[in-house]
């Protein structure tokens, strides 16, 4: 669950990227949640606020975790740039 005001500004203010959540439970996300619509249905502008809010390592990280199983909920394009875009950007 994600405390940080400005991160639960963020998810309110890019709701259609949590299509499956209602609006009440939106603030009850996970920071892993949010890293995961972002990154698979987010915009280059949502995608740069969401590394300037939680930091380009740290969701790096979380989608680095996410990845490393058998299964993933990445689309496989989008995976295979994240891991391109990260190998380059957050060493």
């Amino acid at each position: 669950m994600v405390h940080n005001t400005e991160i639960r500004n963020f998810v309110q203010d890019n709701g259609a990227l949590f299509w499956w959540v209602k609006s009440e439970d939106k603030s009850n996300l996970s920071l892993e949640a949010i890293v995961e619509a972002v990154l698979n249905y987010g915009d280059k502008r949502t995608i740069k606020k969401l590394f300037d809010l939680v930091g380009i390592r740290q969701v790096a990280d979380i989608f680095h975790r996410q990845t490393a199983g058998r299964r993933s909920n990445y689309n496989r394009r989008t995976q295979h740039f994240f891991e391109i875009y990260f190998k380059r950007h957050a060493h």
